[in-house]
C-alpha cells in the first residue's frame, strides 16, 4: 500500500467538527469524492487516504510522535533547546502550573486536536463511501470497514489519554449533528467502550495477515483493544484519582494479548537497536506502525518532521534544534546494583555524569547507550570520530544538562534521511504498538490479578533481549562505552510480592520506552502521576533551576485543557476540563 501517493484526502475536512474555522465545513476541497456515487476505486483511495490521516501532521501539532506530550511532560525530558523561551508553549507544559487552556498555535494542542479530527473525519468518509458498496462488488468491503474503524479508533484514544473528555464522531452523523456533539455527552468509560468497539470490529473482520505493509490485522487491533482495556481498567473519579482496578477488564487484557502472542506472527527484534534503525521497519516486533516514505516521486517523500527539533544543535552534520533532552532523573534510572537489576529506591541519589558512565564505572542497563547521548560514546550506532557524541554539541547545557535523546534520530547520511532548511525528516516509521509492549501489558494484567508468577517470564523476555543488545553500542576498538550489568528476575534477587513484581513492571516499561512517550500516560494511567512528579520535580529543581516554579497539580494535570478555540467555536457545548 503507497499511503505516499494519495491526496484524496484533504476532502473529508468537509466534515471536520473540530475546528474554528467554518470554511471547512462549507467548502468542497479539490480531489473530493462524491459519496454519491462510490466506487471500488474512489473507496480504495478514501481507505489510504485515512491511512495517512494518522500521519499528517508536523512540528506543530503532532500526532505520530508524542515527545512533547508524553516525554517531556514526564519524569523522563526536559524540553531542551535554545532555553526556556525557545517554543515556550513546550516549557509551560514541562511547568504543568503554566499551561493554559488559550495558548496559541504554537503551543501545538490545538493543531494536534484539529489534526486527530481531521485524521477521524477521513476515516468516516471513507466509511460512508463503503457503507454505500455491497460485498458482491467490492468483496474486501468488511476489511477495509475494519480498516478505517481501527484508524478511527486510533485517533479517538489518542484525543481520549491528552484531553480525557472529547466528542466521539461517527460516519452516522451529518455536519449539523456533529456540531451538537459534546464532549459531556459520554462518560468515561461509555468513551473507552466506544473506542473498543472499533477495534472489536477490526478483530472480527480483519484477517491475521494482510498482503499490503501496513495494514492494520486482525492481531494489531486486539493489541491495540488490549491497551484499551487496559488503561480502562484504572477506574478514575472525577478528579482523574484511580478508585478501582477493574479485573473483568484486566482479564480481557491477558485474553487479547494471548491472541497475539499465541500467533507466532510477532516477536522481539534480536537486538533492540534495531528498533530504532532504518532499514527494520515493520519488523517482527512492530505490531502497528505509521508508515513514512522518501524518494517516493514526491518533492520531499512522506517524511517524519515531528522529531526535526530534536537532533543534536552543535553536532556539525546537524545544526539544529536540541529539543528532547534526557532528564538526570531518567538516566539515573538506567543504573543496576551488584546484582543486575535496577537501583528502585536509591537510584536518583547521585547525579550521574559522562564521567560516571565509562567500561569501568556504575554498571547500567544496556538500553541506556540505545536511548541517550553521551559524551564520548557512539551516536546512532556509529563509532567512527564525526558520529562519537560530544558535549560540545549540547545546545544549551547550563538549563538543560549535557544528554541527547538518539532513538528518534537518524544518521545525516542514512538514505532515509532528508534536510529541510534546519529541519530534518525521516522516513523511519514510529511504531505505536512494539511487540514489548504487548508483553509487558500481559504482565501488568497478570499483576493486578493478584497472579504475579504468571508475569514474571513476560518481564524476562524484555530484560534478555536487553542484556545481548549490546553488539551495536560498541567503540571503534570493540569495547563498550559502559559498564552493562543486567539480570533477569529469578525470585530470589527481588521477592517476587505483588507489590515487587508492579514495581518491576512499572520500572521496565520506563527503561524498554524511555524517550518514546508513554511515560506520562502511564503515570497517569496508574495514578500515580502527581506523587511522582512532584517528588522528581523536589529534585530536580536542585539541579535545574529553570523548573523552580514547577509544580504539578492532582485534579487538573492528569490531561490538558480542551483548546479554548474549540470551546468558542461550539459557543459553550464543549466543557474545559477541570482546573482550567
Amino acid at each position: 500500500m503507497n499511503i505516499n501517493k494519495i491526496y484524496i484526502g484533504a476532502a473529508v475536512l468537509l466534515s471536520l467538527m473540530a475546528t474554528s474555522c467554518t470554511k471547512y465545513l462549507e467548502t468542497e476541497p479539490q480531489g473530493f469524492i462524491s459519496a454519491g456515487s462510490p466506487t471500488v476505486d474512489g473507496a480504495e483511495g478514501l481507505v489510504t487516504a485515512a491511512y495517512a490521516g494518522i500521519g499528517n501532521d508536523d512540528m506543530i501539532g503532532p500526532m505520530a510522535s508524542m515527545w512533547v506530550y508524553g516525554s517531556v511532560r514526564s519524569d523522563d525530558a526536559y524540553k531542551g533547546g535554545g532555553g526556556v523561551s525557545d517554543v515556550e508553549p513546550f516549557n509551560f507544559y514541562e511547568q504543568y502550573n503554566l499551561t493554559q487552556a488559550s495558548q496559541g498555535w504554537l503551543a501545538g494542542l490545538p493543531f494536534t486536536w484539529e489534526n486527530f479530527y481531521s485524521a477521524i473525519s477521513r476515516a468516516n468518509t471513507a466509511l460512508r463511501t463503503l457503507n454505500q458498496l455491497t460485498d458482491d462488488k467490492y468483496p474486501l468491503r468488511k476489511s477495509r470497514i475494519a480498516e478505517a474503524r481501527f484508524l478511527r479508533g486510533h485517533s479517538h484514544f489518542m484525543l481520549k489519554v491528552l484531553f480525557n473528555r472529547v466528542p466521539y464522531i461517527t460516519e452516522t452523523l451529518t455536519n449539523e449533528e456533529i456540531k451538537k456533539v459534546s464532549n459531556q455527552d459520554l462518560t468515561s468509560d461509555q468513551l473507552w467502550n466506544k473506542i473498543g468497539e472499533d477495534f472489536q470490529y477490526a478483530i472480527d473482520n480483519l484477517p491475521e495477515s494482510q498482503s499490503q505493509i501496513g495494514r492494520a490485522n486482525k492481531l494489531s487491533a486486539a493489541a491495540y483493544l488490549a491497551k484499551v482495556r487496559l488503561y480502562q481498567a484504572y477506574e478514575q473519579d472525577e478528579n482523574h484519582h484511580v478508585v478501582k482496578i477493574n479485573s473483568s477488564r484486566l482479564q480481557e487484557v491477558v485474553t487479547l494479548t494471548q491472541m497475539v502472542i499465541g500467533s507466532g506472527k510477532y516477536n522481539l527484534q534480536p537486538d533492540f537497536g534495531e528498533n530504532f534503525l532504518n532499514g527494520y521497519d515493520n519488523g517482527p516486533e512492530s505490531v502497528f506502525a505509521i508508515q513514512f516514505s522518501i524518494s517516493d516521486g514526491t518533492t520531499t517523500g512522506r517524511l517524519n518532521f515531528e522529531n526535526g527539533l530534536n537532533y543534536p544543535h552543535g553536532a556539525p552534520q546537524y545544526g539544529c534544534c536540541g529539543f528532547h533532552q534526557p532528564s538526570q532523573n531518567l538516566v539515573n534510572a538506567f543504573a543496576t546494583d551488584a546484582s543486575g537489576l535496577p537501583k528502585f529506591i536509591t537510584f536518583n541519589d547521585v547525579a550521574l555524569s559522562a564521567a560516571d558512565i565509562t567500561p569501568t564505572g556504575v554498571t547500567v542497563d544496556p538500553r541506556i547507550d540505545h536511548s541517550v547521548g553521551i559524551d564520548g560514546h557512539p551516536y546512532k550506532y556509529r563509532n567512527e570520530p564525526a558520529y562519537i557524541f560530544s558535549n560540545s554539541w549540547v545546545r544549551d547545557p547550563g538549563v538543560y544538562g549535557f544528554f541527547q535523546s538518539m532513538k528518534e534520530q537518524q544518521a545525516a547520511d542514512c538514505s532515509c534521511y532528508m534536510k529541510k532548511g534546519p529541519f530534518m525528516g525521516v522516513s523511519k516509521n514510529i511504531d505505536i504498538i512494539r511487540y514489548a509492549d504487548v508483553l509487558l501489558m500481559q504482565a501488568e494484567a497478570y499483576i493486578e490479578l493478584g497472579q504475579p508468577d504468571k508475569a514474571m517470564p513476560l518481564i524476562n523476555q524484555v530484560r534478555a533481549r536487553a542484556s545481548v543488545s549490546t553488539g551495536r553500542t560498541k567503540l571503534a576498538n570493540g569495547t563498550s562505552p559502559s559498564n552493562y550489568k543486567i539480570s533477569l528476575y529469578d525470585g530470589s534477587n527481588l521477592p517476587w510480592s505483588q507489590g515487587n513484581a508492579r514495581m518491576a513492571v512499572r520500572w521496565e516499561r520506563r527503561l524498554e520506552f524511555a524517550l518514546e512517550s508513554p511515560r506520562f500516560f502511564d503515570l497517569v494511567r496508574w495514578g500515580i502521576a502527581e506523587p511522582t512528579l512532584n517528588a522528581y520535580l523536589a529534585k530536580e529543581k536542585t539541579r535545574r533551576g529553570y523548573l523552580s516554579g514547577a509544580k504539578f497539580t492532582a485534579g487538573r494535570d492528569e490531561y490538558y485543557p480542551i483548546p479554548q478555540r474549540e470551546i468558542d467555536f461550539t459557543k459553550g457545548l464543549y466543557k474545559q476540563n477541570p482546573g482550567y
